[in-house]
């Protein structure tokens, strides 16, 4: 059944089904009143009034409304903004030269060099947390953007260094050859004949390293503790505002920083799925 059509269509949306139900349910949580998120039986159909015992629930925009409202929280997200792109700008770009540089000039070692760049995404952040910290410490980057734009450069860019060194591989060198023969230099040929073949694989190491920024929790956690906070650290801290779980809010808060990434991987799909596969196909 599952090679058939009708067998494949099923998982899909079975698939689709279990993947999207925390979504729908996070949704549904976050626009309604505090006493319809912790009913029994659930309720989960919106109405203007919802009557004792049922699956109605009154809809209500109170939970974004606070958020809104809220200047710590819209500045915490403004820090992940600020701080997701500039890193993931940084780390694609050095990204991108170090790959190509490891794939057009391969020298002794080269493969060493590569794992040992490899080896730093391997390390658990928790690991490294308090050398850091004492060291941003010394050099006044404890609590701040740069600190983190920094950090999290750092950690992405051994990522997208092997991904675009694998994009590049796959590129041919006789168009580069072919520019240079034509009297354009290496670096005009970098920019005018390779990178533009290389959109996709720059466009879908973006949207890693950005999620990987965007979602980082740790360093921001212990690295930050008031001007530079991003939402993660915010989210969880809602939770300790009141005495009780704020679910809606939670919910509010989290769809909220959901919303921007899930926009931008909406929108960038093509590319994504274009340098997964880059390569796949060879004529």
């Amino acid at each position: 059944m599952k090679n058939s059509p009708v067998g494949r269509i099923t998982l899909l949306l079975i698939y689709a089904m279990l993947s999207l139900t925390p979504i729908l349910w996070m949704v549904l949580t976050a626009v309604k009143l505090p006493a319809d998120t912790v009913a029994f039986p659930p309720r989960f159909v919106p109405a203007g009034s919802a009557p004792e015992g049922s699956f109605l629930y009154r809809f209500s925009w109170t939970n974004f409304e606070r958020l809104f409202a809220d200047t710590e929280t819209m500045h915490y997200l403004w820090n992940s903004i600020l701080v997701a792109s500039f890193s993931t700008l940084a780390s694609v770009a050095f990204g991108t030269l170090a790959g190509y540089a490891f794939s057009r000039f391969p020298f002794r070692g080269s493969q060493n060099w590569l794992f040992f760049i490899l080896s730093t995404r391997m390390l658990p952040p928790l690991a490294v947390a308090v050398p850091i910290s004492f060291m941003y410490s010394r050099l006044a980057l404890f609590d701040t953007r740069f600190g983190l734009i920094i950090l999290y450069t750092c950690f992405n860019l051994s990522f997208s260094t092997w991904m675009m060194k694998l994009f590049f591989d796959e590129i041919p060198t006789d168009y580069e050859e072919a520019a240079m023969l034509d009297g354009h230099s290496r670096p005009s040929a970098f920019f005018r004949i390779v990178l533009p073949q290389a959109v996709s694989g720059l466009l879908a190491t973006s949207i890693f390293c950005l999620i990987t920024s965007w979602n980082e929790y740790s360093f921001a956690l212990t690295l930050t503790s008031t001007d530079a906070v991003t939402m993660p650290v915010r989210i969880h801290a809602i939770i300790g505002d009141v005495g009780v779980i704020p679910w809606g809010l939670l919910a509010a808060a989290s769809l909220l920083f959901l919303a921007p990434i899930l926009i931008f991987s909406l929108l960038m799909r093509k590319h994504l799925v274009q340098g997964i596969s880059f390569g796949a196909v060879r004529e």
